[in-house]
């Protein structure tokens, strides 16, 4: 039965289920699946009391076809050796899927963050870099770790402070981590990036009439109803930029619990609130749902689970009612409840491709810091002077001089504006290729995970042919 298979082999299944639509050569499918190594770090941490404790950490690097490796480091009492590798193995499918030029990795330490104080958190992760430095899993060309479940750009911050007083090569170390603070050689757009491609990915997505017609919905976001599971960086995000485009919010889930409002949440005010109790229970306004997994099986058109993984299983997969499954975490629905909900026509979006916006603006930070220069910054004046040249030729051709509501705000782009133009082109060429990959198959043949692992697939083994590694 699948639900008794390791995480890392429930990604391995999906590969092998894209892998029969390709005539690859058996050898070279079983190097792009296998992961290419991993490293199991222990170490002495002393407490705040004074008493010493062993900690366990973990970084995997899944392919090395594109150097360098990317991934994310989480803090989780979940992490172990299986979870790395097989997130790892997401990364490399999530970079080839949206096309950025990275292998997959993925680091963590099993701990709960909440049991620690800051400077014990800052101890553990400077000794984690340290870790990294010797073993040489760190580095602006060998591999670039990136915020998770469980950290944020302080711990990034620790690890480019770290890794600085230990490198030989001090003109590129910033780009040794990506999804640092602003101050720190960070990008602009990087904390909200993975909420805001999962918005622009859901956009796109449900773009289509056709599609949205077999999922039983009318074309775009504007009306439709969202159960959001997790509001950490990525679930506050999704739902601030969702709002935007007008769809309702009517569920938001976390460890300890749901609120639920048929008639839609005020995002903004559940942050708030949260932030003044430390919970989200008691919140006003909204019934209030014990046990946080009941959200899932909620009546909604869009469920985006932005927690962890194996969500949605054989277990409660009957239950869940959504029409469409935006995976915002990684590895959120088993292979089992993927089947389930394929053959009921739930749409589902899947990890690979939905939550791959931090790793594309991680992309755009790791160049910004080796460029040593802001995006926008030298062309952004000359865009405006282009502009305002523009408006005054209009102006004497015409004889009509323009007011300042039709003039409207005249300002090149800046470094938020093209990171974020960037992100969405990305998100948009990367489902339109998928899609297409779909039609070629057959939408009654192949999902849209299976067409993403397709197009995986096919760009790994492009890089590993090149190479002349294989014929």
């Amino acid at each position: 039965m699948t639900q008794d298979l390791s995480f890392f082999d429930k990604v391995n299944l999906n590969f092998d289920k894209a892998a029969r639509y390709t005539d690859y050569p058996k050898g070279l499918l079983e190097q792009i699946k296998v992961c290419n190594s991993s490293c199991h770090f222990t170490f002495p941490v002393k407490r705040d009391d004074g008493t010493i404790i062993t900690i366990h950490g973990w970084r995997a690097e899944h392919s090395h076809h594109n150097l360098p490796t990317k991934g994310g480091i989480r803090y989780s009492t979940l992490v172990n050796e299986d979870e790395i590798m097989a997130l790892a193995a997401l990364m490399t499918y999530k970079c080839a899927v949206v096309d950025i030029p990275f292998g997959g990795a993925k680091g963590g330490i099993q701990l709960d963050r909440s049991d620690y104080s800051e400077s014990e958190l800052e101890r553990i992760t400077r000794r984690y870099t340290y870790e990294l430095i010797q073993k040489n899993y760190i580095g602006p060309g060998i591999d670039v770790p990136a915020p998770d479940f469980g950290t944020s750009e302080q711990e990034m911050a620790w690890i480019l402070d770290t890794y600085l007083t230990m490198s030989p090569d001090k003109l590129d170390a910033i780009a040794c981590v990506t999804g640092k603070p602003i101050e720190q050689n960070g990008i602009q757009g990087r904390r909200e990036a993975t909420g805001r491609g999962v918005v622009f990915g859901l956009e796109e997505v449900c773009s289509y009439e056709e599609d949205m017609k077999r999922a039983g919905l009318s074309p775009g976001l504007r009306g439709k109803t969202v159960v959001l599971q997790g509001f950490g960086n990525v679930g506050y995000n999704a739902a601030k930029y969702l709002s935007e485009y007008e769809a309702e919010i009517i569920c938001i889930a976390e460890a300890d619990g749901a609120i639920y409002n048929p008639n839609g949440l005020d995002f903004e005010k559940v942050a708030t609130f949260r932030a003044e109790n430390g919970s989200i229970r008691h919140y006003p306004d909204a019934t209030f749902i014990e046990n946080p997994n009941d959200c899932l099986e909620l009546e909604c058109d869009i469920l985006i689970p932005a927690a962890l993984e194996n969500q949605l299983t054989a277990e409660n997969v009957n239950r869940i009612k959504a029409k469409i499954i935006a995976e915002a975490a990684n590895g959120p629905t088993t292979a089992e409840a993927n089947e389930i909900l394929q053959e009921r026509g739930v749409l589902i979006i899947p990890d690979t491709y939905l939550n791959a916006g931090g790793v594309t603006v991680s992309y755009f930070e790791w160049l910004r810091n080796l460029s040593h220069v802001g995006f926008g910054r030298l062309g952004r004046r000359y865009e405006e002077s282009a502009f305002n040249a523009m408006l005054h030729f209009i102006e004497q051709a015409t004889g009509y001089q323009l007011t300042d509501d039709e003039r409207g705000p005249v300002h090149g782009a800046d470094e938020q504006a093209l990171v974020n133009s960037g992100l969405q082109d990305t998100m948009v060429n990367a489902y339109q290729e998928i899609r297409e990959i779909q039609l070629e198959h057959g939408k009654d043949k192949i999902d849209i995970r299976t067409a993403a692992y397709i197009k995986a697939i096919h760009k790994i083994a492009q890089s590993y042919m090149q190479l002349g590694i294989f014929p």
